[in-house]
C-alpha cells in the first residue's frame, strides 16, 4: 500500500469523480484508476462503486476513507513539524470569505493579526459561498468565513456571531419618521435584493416568506454597495447586514431595525475536518474569534 494510492482514493471520494480527482492529483485518469484497483485488490474489498453519473463509496470505502485521511494527515503533520513549523509565527495561510463579509470583517482582523505576527503572510480570496466551500473541501483554503447554513459533512463549522439585517432606506423616506416598521410595511415598498449568486439574497427571501411577505423586487444587484447606492437614490428599500451598515458614513441612507421577529444571519468559520491546522492558522482563528466577541 502506497501513500499516493491513499491520496488518489481520498481525492476521488471527495471530488466524487475520477476525472476531477486525476486533475487535482496531476495524474492521468487511467493511472489513477489503476492504482485504486490495485488498492482494492490488496484490501480484498471494493471501495468505490462506479456509477453512470459519478461514484459512491461502498461500506468498506466509507470506513477506509476515514482511516486514509488520518494517515495522510499524520504524514503531512510530520512534514510540517520537521520543516515549516520550526518558527510557528512564520508561514503562509490562505483565508476565503464571501463578499458580504470580507470587506467589513477582515480588514481589522488582518491588521491586528499582522501586528502580532509580522512574519506571517495571509492570502485573502474573496468569492461566493459555493467557491469558498469548494476551496475548503479541496484544500486550497486553510479557512473559510461564510454565513450559515453550511451543509458539508467534510467541514468543521464553528459559528462566530449572529448579526441583524437592518432595513436600509433613503434618509427622507416616510419610514424614517415611523416608530415601528413591520414586514407588512416593507412588502408594499419597491425592494432592492442581492441576486442569486449571494446567499444573503436567498436568506432575505427566506425570511420574507416565513413572514408571509413577498417583497416587490425592483432591482437585483450583484454587489452590496450597489444596493446601498440604489437605496440612497430612493429606488427602494433593502435589508443590509449590520456590519455593512455600521461602516456606512453616507447621510443619504439610514438604517432601522424591524419590529417583531428580526431578520438575522450567522457568520461562521469552516475548514476541512481532515486538514492539518498549523499553529499559525490556529492563531488566526483565535484572532478572529476575539474580534467577533464585540458582535455577540
Amino acid at each position: 500500500m502506497e501513500i499516493h494510492q491513499l491520496q488518489y482514493f481520498v481525492s476521488v471520494a471527495e471530488m466524487g469523480n475520477f476525472t476531477r480527482a486525476a486533475e487535482k492529483c496531476l495524474v492521468a485518469q487511467p493511472s489513477l484508476s489503476q492504482q485504486i484497483k490495485k488498492l482494492e485488490k490488496e484490501l480484498g474489498h471494493p471501495l468505490i462503486e462506479r456509477l453512470n453519473r459519478g461514484i459512491r463509496l461502498t461500506d468498506a470505502g466509507r470506513i477506509f476513507y476515514d482511516k486514509a485521511c488520518h494517515i495522510l494527515d499524520s504524514v503531512e503533520e510530520a512534514k510540517r513539524e520537521i520543516t515549516d513549523e520550526r518558527d510557528e509565527n512564520a508561514g503562509r495561510i490562505t483565508v476565503g470569505a464571501i463578499p458580504t463579509i470580507a470587506p467589513y470583517l477582515l480588514p481589522v482582523v488582518l491588521k491586528k493579526f499582522s501586528t502580532r505576527f509580522p512574519k506571517a503572510e495571509v492570502v485573502l480570496r474573496e468569492n461566493f459561498t459555493e467557491f469558498t466551500i469548494k476551496g475548503c473541501l479541496e484544500g486550497d483554503l486553510d479557512l473559510g468565513i461564510l454565513a450559515l447554513p453550511i451543509e458539508q459533512d467534510h467541514l468543521v463549522v464553528t459559528p462566530l456571531f449572529t448579526e441583524e439585517l437592518l432595513l436600509a432606506m433613503n434618509a427622507k423616506h416616510p419610514f424614517a419618521k415611523k416608530k415601528r416598521i413591520t414586514m407588512k410595511d416593507v412588502s408594499e415598498e419597491p425592494f432592492i435584493l442581492l441576486n442569486e449568486t449571494h446567499c444573503l439574497g436567498e436568506q432575505v427571501l427566506s425570511f420574507c416568506k416565513q413572514r408571509d411577505c413577498l417583497p416587490r423586487v425592483a432591482c437585483e444587484s450583484s454587489q452590496l454597495l450597489t444596493a446601498q447606492e440604489m437605496v440612497a437614490l430612493n429606488h427602494g428599500v433593502s435589508l443590509i447586514p449590520e456590519m455593512a451598515a455600521s461602516v456606512d458614513s453616507s447621510k443619504k441612507r439610514i438604517y432601522r431595525s424591524l419590529s417583531g421577529v428580526k431578520p438575522t444571519r450567522t457568520i461562521a468559520m469552516a475548514w476541512h475536518k481532515h486538514r492539518h491546522q498549523s499553529q499559525l492558522v490556529k492563531n488566526f482563528i483565535e484572532e478572529l474569534q476575539s474580534y467577533a466577541l464585540q458582535f455577540v
